[in-house]
């Protein structure tokens, strides 16, 4: 088999981890060919300071034969995506890759290739409001880590690009490959058969106040406990209504949403930790009923709780793709 030629766009004041994390993923699984491109050939600073030599500039490199695209983040995309060159060539590659894909803020670059119009992506949490107001073409979604949305490919940030491209390897080479090179560079992978595909929750935001920093702790502490509004503002020594506004400003998301969050990954982790009937862990998570349980593993997992035990029991982890076909929900973050 020919191997496929991945190709990593990176500029000036891009995110190191964004490229070396999947670019490790490809070269791991072998049959691919990873190449380098710039605007200029030649050393690329990246946000930290680290050079990366970037074998080619965008106007040696053809971009006809590139298989996969894949456009790194970092806080220099505001400035690269003004680069009418590197867009150009990007929109040129795009045209015929079989998939293209973003890290983090690397979906600038693609809209402002054309390539995002009526697609659902995801981005950074900390770029949401801007992708969103800036690029009204795209469907905004910062609840996954992944988004999946034909032959694009967008991830949150960081980190996530490494998942994003076991993904991308396990779509090309089968699910065994994938778990290799997972045990082989010590990454987590759990993910379902089918269309419907799960990720961790990563807390992105930390509470900036006290009062909201305490409301969080007591949740955590005890996720199956009371935790309606009024017991949050005990905990928090504030109104219910003034906690309700805080913390929604502070964490992004309202107190029940967040409480929610919460209570499924815990039992997630009940799921596939211990032996606990499916009952009492709805109990002791905070959900009630098993039935109550079973309904928001639908709504956010796609998935009843048995089945996810079933699935999950014998590793530990959690790393994943959302497809936009579903109506799952996930999260990720961090360094844009």
């Amino acid at each position: 088999m020919t191997p496929r030629r991945i190709v990593f766009v990176v500029f000036d004041g891009f995110q190191p981890l964004d490229l070396t994390g999947p670019h490790e993923v490809f070269h791991s699984a072998g049959d691919y060919v990873c190449e380098i491109v710039a605007t200029r050939a030649g050393p690329v600073r990246s946000v930290s300071g680290l050079l990366v030599h970037a074998a080619h500039g965008v106007a040696d490199l053809d971009p006809a034969g590139t298989d996969t695209l894949v456009v790194v983040g970092g806080r220099g995309v505001d400035r690269a995506r003004e680069d009418a060159a590197l867009v150009a060539w990007i929109a040129a590659a795009a045209a015929g890759a079989r998939r293209v894909a973003s890290v983090c803020s690397g979906v600038f670059l693609l809209a402002a290739a054309g390539l995002l119009d009526g697609r659902r992506v995801t981005t950074h949490w900390a770029r949401e409001e801007q992708l969103a107001r800036e690029h009204p073409e795209a469907r905004v979604d910062c609840d996954p880590i992944f988004v999946r949305d034909g032959r694009v490919w967008t991830s949150a940030g960081v980190t996530s690009g490494m998942d994003l491209a076991l993904a991308l390897v396990e779509d090309d080479l089968g699910r065994d490959v994938a778990h290799a090179v997972a045990r082989r560079l010590v990454l987590f992978l759990r993910r379902p058969g089918g269309q419907s595909q799960f990720s961790v929750a990563l807390w992105s935001r930390q509470p900036a106040t006290d009062p909201v920093r305490a409301a969080v702790g007591a949740i955590h502490a005890d996720p199956g406990a009371r935790h309606d509004i009024a017991a949050l503002a005990t905990h928090a020594g504030l109104s219910p209504r003034h906690l309700q506004r805080r913390f929604t400003a502070e964490l992004g998301v309202p107190p029940a949403a967040y409480v929610e969050r919460v209570r499924v990954e815990a039992a997630r982790r009940a799921l596939t930790e211990g032996d606990e009937p499916v009952e009492a862990i709805a109990r002791h998570c905070g959900f009630a009923t098993a039935e109550t349980l079973r309904r928001t593993f639908h709504r956010r997992l796609g998935v009843a709780p048995s089945d996810y035990r079933a699935r999950f029991r014998s590793t530990t982890g959690l790393t994943g793709v959302h497809d936009s076909s579903e109506e799952d929900a996930s999260e990720e973050g961090e360094n844009v």
